[in-house]
Parts: C-alpha cells; sequence; structure tokens
C-alpha cells in the first residue's frame, strides 16, 4: 500500500513540477524580453515627472529637462546592473525625442508624441504580423526561449499561442491609442499627460498577464540551441569514433 501511494505520490509531482518549471520559465523570459520592474518605471516616471512639474510652472524646457535627467539616471542604473544596451538607452532615447520636440515646438503635448507615435505604430505591427501567421511576439520571445523560429514549423501549439498574444498586445496597444490621440488633438497637455501617466503600466500588465495565460498553456519550446549543441557533440564523437577505427585498422 505504501508503495503505490509512493507511486501515485511521485506521478502527480511529476507534472505539477514540470508545471511549475514552464510557469517560471515563461516568467522569467517575458521579465526579461519587456524590461521588468524597471522597464515599468522607464516608460512611467520620467512622464510623471514631466506633467508634475509642468503643471506647477508651466515651464516645458524645465519640465523636459527633469524628465530626461531621470531617465538618464535610470538607464545608469541599468548599465551599473549590466543589464542589456537595449533595455538602458530606450528610455533614454524615447524620452530625449520627446524633451527635443517640445522644446523645439514649445508646444508641451509634443513630449508625449514620440511615445504615443511608437505605441501605435507597436500596435499596428503586432495585428498585422498576427493576420499574417508571423506573429511579432514570436520574434520578441523565441530567442528568449531559445526556440528561435521552430514555433512557426514545429510546434503548432505555440504558433497559436504566439498569435493570440500578439493579438492581445496589438489590440490593447491600439485601443490605448484611440485614447490619447483625441487628447493630443483637442485636450491640453497636462489632460494628456496626466491620462497617458495613469495608462502606462496597468495595460502593460495585462499585456504581460494574457501573454504569460497563453503560454503556459501552449505546448513546451523546443529548445533549437540545445539540439544544436547535441548535433555537434555527435558529429565529433563520430569523427573520433571514425578517427579511432582509422588507427585500429592501422596497428593491425
Amino acid at each position: 500500500m505504501a508503495s503505490i501511494d509512493k507511486k501515485d505520490h511521485d506521478n502527480t509531482d511529476g507534472p505539477r513540477s514540470e508545471e511549475a518549471e514552464v510557469r517560471a520559465a515563461t516568467e522569467a523570459a517575458l521579465l526579461d524580453a519587456f524590461g521588468g520592474v524597471l522597464g515599468m518605471v522607464e516608460t512611467t516616471v520620467p512622464g510623471l515627472v514631466f506633467v508634475v512639474i509642468y503643471t506647477v510652472n508651466h515651464d516645458i524646457k524645465s519640465s523636459a529637462l527633469a524628465a530626461l535627467a531621470l531617465s538618464v539616471v535610470l538607464g545608469t542604473a541599468r548599465l551599473a546592473r549590466k543589464d542589456t544596451l537595449k533595455h538602458a538607452f530606450s528610455g533614454v532615447f524615447g524620452i530625449a525625442f520627446g524633451a527635443l520636440f517640445a522644446m523645439m515646438s514649445g508646444n508641451a503635448k509634443n513630449f508625449y508624441l514620440p511615445g504615443m507615435l511608437y505605441t501605435l505604430g507597436l500596435g499596428i505591427a503586432y495585428v498585422v504580423s498576427a493576420l499574417a501567421r508571423f506573429p511579432l511576439l514570436g520574434l520578441i520571445l523565441g530567442p528568449v526561449f531559445k526556440e528561435n523560429l521552430s514555433w512557426r514549423t514545429r510546434n503548432p501549439g505555440r504558433l497559436r499561442a504566439y498569435t493570440k498574444a500578439s493579438w492581445a498586445w496589438g489590440l490593447i496597444l491600439l485601443a490605448k491609442s484611440a485614447i490619447l490621440f483625441p487628447l493630443y488633438w483637442w485636450g491640453n497637455a497636462t489632460q494628456l499627460g496626466w491620462v497617458k501617466v495613469a495608462l502606462g503600466i496597468p495595460p502593460f500588465l495585462l499585456s504581460v498577464y494574457l501573454t504569460w495565460i497563453f503560454l503556459v498553456k501552449a505546448p513546451a519550446p523546443i529548445d533549437v540551441i540545445a539540439e544544436m549543441e547535441a548535433a555537434e557533440q555527435e558529429r565529433k564523437a563520430g569523427k573520433e569514433r571514425a578517427e579511432d577505427a582509422e588507427t585500429e585498422q592501422a596497428v593491425k
């Protein structure tokens, strides 16, 4: 009886352990791909600093420079942590373009325009890629999972998951754009700034959560890097066996 109980316990722990590993790997991949908590701070707090200072003094230059200075500090913090250059500089460049546009045009709303255009373009790219059955999210996360493009031809379950997730990202980003652009055209800079800050983190978290849901229910990724390494080891082993056989033949 004890052995049966132990066997049942092992059988239930195995799938649970495997599922936990898949969930942990998916969470780690999403954090790596989208910058984690610091990434959310980088995309939200500089804009918050801009709108707070501008609400107080209505000075575009001081507001833009303060936001840019904070973005540089956050980027430097990433470099100090030896994070990827992509995450370290993407936020700085975005804020720098916004600050430049705002100061050159004299229109505080233009501080937010580069980010809004990026959001709109990215939303369209997600939707178009999903329609084309070449989902953008698979291109982003494939290398992180070490599956590269194997999900397209060898893992249809993950293709479906990436397609659903790309639809989710695309529709959420387009909905965000549908709220922000009317404010850019007809609202004032303070209204636009506060709404943009409010729409910074929640849509992102929703998109990441839906992506996580789709991927943890999908088949496990095919580690093509491990496959290539195994094939290379087998090739070397085969070459060594052939050399050994030639040596033995020569001795005979």
